[in-house]
């Protein structure tokens, strides 16, 4: 289709800022996004659409454009919703790289651009092949009696005669066509979510094809937002380290059980189509899950800042019926915190660990999206924190109460995470025993903290620990006698302060952020504003006075105690 035509179509809500006289160029594709450098996902000719959250302030615009431009992009169409309207600085960008720039009407969804430019291209490209696409999307956009993803697969069995599920990026099941026989076994979708996983992080070009047994898969990413995957053809552009990382641990993937390899460019570009389509539900789903966010950003801000344990309670209230619907009395609450660290980069990960930590509390047994819909997430800093509602608790023989199990969580995505991550960073998670009060959420907030910093002193890219690993010594502290304090903080932590007081060391604080930043050079570093050979010098003076090893967990746990004690 011809740029012309988009503007034509008064649905679309478009406005020509410039480049009149470019009109003529076809449009491949669509592609939404707000990275600020995209050039990884195009493949050329696409319509680029973005909510400018890529822009902090003038100077911004002209490299932006200017990767467009380099990556063979036919127009870009910005939002007015975020700032207004579009900024000059833009305009005159594009103008610079004659780049035809649209603005978009606040009123009109991406979503309703994007399903519009797949079905004109398609048509295009495809021939019979759209009808296909256009029966997808009048499913897909039909709303919940549509049957969503799941129908979209189905008639990829019928029309087709493929075979194909979307999972998660740790191996869950979100959808399959409903007469595709047996369900994919829990192995077979880890597997194929740590091939993805793994490939995405080497910047190998999709679709990726992998054989297990005697069965080929092709996986081709689902990417939130509409990221759009280089079609066969297209030439990978190398990518920015920190751009994969914002999105290879929450991308859906798409398995069909084919060799994608021998297959014409036509079918690619359906499949292609189909992901996009795919992708539209992700970002319904996405767009659901704002009030539940909002919900525990709310509650986690009242628990860090002291709040009444009444004014807790009061927003409790108003969780319990929109996470639980229909139920009566006040649910038990679990909190489980994340931390997604990578190596060498000390950007803020909490909007990644957001993310991820919604997509790992799913029950790994359930299908569908819907069963997210429970889950309420925060983040602040480096760290997010799940809110999560039980509407029952059920007691084992030994009297302990029964609800999110750490191991459990950590079997579910341990294979998958880990290759995603690559070599390249590390996620651990700490789980609380559950509680029925407001009162109990702050000590439940502390003791998933807690947790989590003992499963970051184990080795291992993914890491769990639960409050039962904490009953023989944080929640015990209270009960240990004086004398005995005393002189467990005195053995380890007086030859640090008698040193710090003789040179100014300021040993003890070191000690202290060290073992805050889970034994991260590079974080405790930056943190303390020293040199990373300054903090090795510390640590190893710190081995020194006290004859312990802070790479062993025993003895970070004694100095953690021993802080606690003091």
């Amino acid at each position: 289709m011809r740029l012309r035509a988009l503007l034509d179509t008064d649905a679309l809500g478009l406005k020509l800022l410039g480049g009149e006289d470019e009109l003529d160029r076809s449009v491949r594709g669509v592609m939404t996004t707000d990275l600020r450098d995209p050039s990884r996902y195009l493949s050329g000719g696409e319509l680029v659409l973005t909510g400018l959250a890529w822009r902090r302030d003038a100077a911004d615009s002209e490299p932006f454009v200017r990767l467009l431009v380099q990556s063979g992009v036919a127009a870009l169409a910005a939002g007015e919703a975020e700032l207004g309207s579009v900024p000059e600085d833009l305009v005159a960008a594009c103008a610079r790289h004659r780049l035809p720039l649209f603005a978009v009407n606040e009123s009109v969804a991406f979503a309703t651009i994007t399903e519009h430019v797949v079905r004109q291209v398609s048509g295009e490209r495809a021939g019979d092949l759209a009808a296909v696409v256009d029966r997808h999307r009048r499913m897909m956009t039909s709303g919940p009696a549509g049957g969503g993803p799941d129908v979209v697969l189905d008639l990829l069995g019928t029309d087709l005669d493929l075979r194909a599920w979307v999972l998660s990026p740790t191996g869950r099941p979100v959808a399959g066509p409903k007469d595709a026989g047996p369900v994919l076994p829990s192995e077979v979708c880890a597997k194929l979510a740590a091939e993805h996983l793994a490939a995405t992080r080497a910047g190998r070009r999709a679709p990726h094809r992998v054989s297990l047994g005697p069965t080929a898969y092709s996986l081709f990413p689902v990417r939130a937002s509409g990221h759009r995957s280089a079609g066969a053809g297209a030439a990978r552009v190398p990518q920015a380290a920190r751009d994969v990382r914002e999105t290879v641990l929450s991308d859906w993937l798409l398995v069909v059980e084919a060799d994608a390899g021998d297959w014409a460019e036509e079918r690619l570009d359906l499949l292609y189509g189909v992901t996009q389509l795919i992708a539209v539900e992700r970002d319904r789903r996405d767009a659901a899950r704002t009030v539940r966010r909002r919900l525990a950003q709310e509650v986690l801000e009242l628990v860090q800042t002291g709040a009444a344990p009444a004014e807790i309670a009061a927003r409790l209230r108003v969780a319990a019926p929109v996470l639980l619907p229909g139920l009566g009395a006040a649910p038990h609450w679990q909190v489980v915190v994340a931390r997604v660290e990578w190596e060498n980069d000390d950007s803020e990960t909490g909007p990644v660990a957001q993310t991820l930590l919604e997509e790992i509390l799913v029950d790994p047994l359930a299908t569908g999206p819907e069963h997210s819909d429970r889950i309420a997430v925060a983040h602040t800093g480096d760290e997010a924190v799940a809110l999560v509602p039980l509407p029952a608790v059920s007691t084992e023989h030994d009297g302990s109460e029964t609800g999110i199990l750490a191991d459990v969580l950590l079997e579910a995505v341990r294979e998958p995470l880990s290759a995603g991550l690559d070599g390249d960073g590390r996620v651990t998670l700490g789980v609380s025993a559950a509680v029925h009060s407001a009162e109990g959420l702050r000590g439940a907030l502390e003791e998933a903290r807690h947790a989590r910093r003992v499963a970051a002193a184990r080795p291992g890219r993914v890491c769990a620990a639960g409050h039962q690993e904490l009953a023989s010594h944080v929640l015990l502290l209270p009960f240990v006698p004086d004398d005995v304090r005393r002189a467990f903080t005195a053995r380890l932590l007086d030859p640090l302060r008698d040193y710090d007081r003789r040179h100014r060391a300021e040993l003890i604080p070191t000690l202290e952020a060290f073992l805050d930043s889970d034994g991260s050079w590079t974080r405790c570093a930056t943190r303390l504003h020293l040199h990373v050979n300054t903090l090795r010098y510390r640590v190893g003076r710190i081995e020194q006075l006290t004859g312990r090893d802070l790479s062993r967990l025993e003895d970070k746990l004694d100095f953690f105690l021993a802080l606690r004690m003091s």
